[in-house]
């Protein structure tokens, strides 16, 4: 006779819960939690109204194309994905790439409102 030792459960399942929780936490954290972050996230995804409920209350994930177009939107679940990827060097990568834009772009307006104090 063979004993039951108990239910095995993949290593995986919790890692989709987490997903879960880590997604929502990046909706919540970008957009807070109420009528008009449901909102953006129907006109960032075209997903139904209950949908983005589900995602922003971590009740579901997004799934495929979904997901692109919640990071395609969303610095924070952009990194949130990353960093479920162990990817966090690309993460850092992206956001020095960012802050380096807004430096030049300060840059050139300084210089343009720069007035030379000789006169000329």
């Amino acid at each position: 006779m063979v004993q039951n030792m108990g239910t095995i459960v993949p290593a995986h399942a919790n890692s989709r819960d987490m997903y879960i929780v880590a997604i929502a936490a990046a909706l919540k954290e970008e957009l807070g939690g109420g009528a008009r972050a449901i909102k953006t996230i129907m006109r960032w995804t075209g997903a139904s109204g209950r949908t983005a409920r589900h995602w922003l209350a971590g009740d579901r994930g997004p799934e495929g194309w979904h997901l692109v177009l919640l990071a395609r939107h969303s610095d924070q679940v952009m990194r949130a994905v990353l960093k479920m990827a162990e990817r966090d060097l690309l993460s850092v990568s992206i956001e020095l790439t960012t802050a380096e834009v807004a430096l030049a772009r300060a840059t050139a307006i300084i210089k343009a409102l720069h007035v030379d104090p000789r006169g000329s």
